[in-house]
This record gives C-alpha cells, structure tokens and sequence, in this order.
C-alpha cells in the first residue's frame, strides 16, 4: 500500500499541472477543468496496478482525463442557444493584440472537426509525438499524421481567408 501511494503521489505531482491545461482546454472552465483533473486521478488511484511502464503515465493519464470528459456529456444534455459562443465579440474589455490572436486561433481550432482538432492539441499544448498521439487516440500513426497535416491546413485556409483581419490586428 505504501508503494502504491509513494508511486501515486509522484504521478500527482509530476503531471497534475499538465492535465489541468488539458482539462481546461478541452472545457474552458476552470472549476471542470479541476473536476475532471480530480476524477482522473481518482480513477488513475484505482487502476494504478494497470500501469506497468511509468513512462507512458501521461498518455495513460490523458486517456483517462478524456474518457472522463467524454462521461460528462453521456449524463448530461445541453441546451442549444442561438448563437455560437465564439461569435459573440467581447467589446468592453481592453485586449492586447497577441491575446486576440491567440482567441482567434483558439477559436479557430474549436471550430475544426474534433478528429483534427483533438490531435493537434495533444502536438501543441500537450508535446506529445505522432505516435503518442496514436496511442492516446488508438489511431494509426498515420492516421494522426494526416490529420495534423490537414489540420494545420484548414488554419492556413482561415488564415489566408481573413487577412484583412490579421493585418489590422498588426497594425
């Protein structure tokens, strides 16, 4: 018992900080992005014996966290709005021009099929490689890398499609 606690309290303090960003990039809320962390490492204390190689504790532990946020909306139906969140433009609160870029990129991202836009922020945000990324999603490696390189593609493609909107942010 005291091993498996000494083994848990080290997979806790090594990754929490990384399934926290995870969390709350997949839920934009800080309170179910810390919900899901709990649960993940609730559920990591359980089956902690199933991991055999602690190297691929991340990718295991990613796998659990999404898994978790896949259950919140198997309990739970949302009610659709008129509106795309993203559409709504905030126009009270001051900005610098970097934090708008990355919200125009955020946003661009959440408006990718989840089949591209999952793999490409475990890349970005998580560091993870292709092959990680396969595992984690239990893809083909080249599955994965198609889909980060049409990914990436339909960015370039929304990028090119506003460039009036970019070069103003620059000026």
């Amino acid at each position: 018992m005291a091993t498996k606690q000494v083994r848990y309290e080290a997979l806790v303090k090594a990754l929490h900080g990384d399934l926290y960003r995870y969390a709350y990039w997949l839920t934009h809320e800080k309170q179910v992005a810390e919900d899901l962390v709990q649960e993940t490492f609730l559920r990591a204390w359980r089956a902690l014996d199933s991991l055999k190689d602690e190297k691929a504790a991340k990718s295991w532990l990613i796998t659990i966290l999404r898994r978790e946020n896949a259950r919140r909306f198997e309990r739970k139906r949302f009610d659709m709005s008129e509106y795309e969140e993203a559409s709504v433009m905030d126009t009270k609160s001051t900005t610098t021009e970097q934090i708008i870029e990355n919200q125009w990129l955020r946003d661009k991202i959440a408006q990718l099929p989840p089949e591209y836009s999952e793999p490409l922020v475990l890349q970005v945000l998580g560091g993870y490689s292709g092959e990680d990324i396969a595992s984690m999603l239990s893809l083909n490696k080249n599955t994965v890398m198609t889909r980060l390189f049409r990914a990436r593609n339909q960015l370039k493609d929304a990028l090119e499609k506003e460039p009036e909107k970019m070069r103003l942010l620059h000026e």
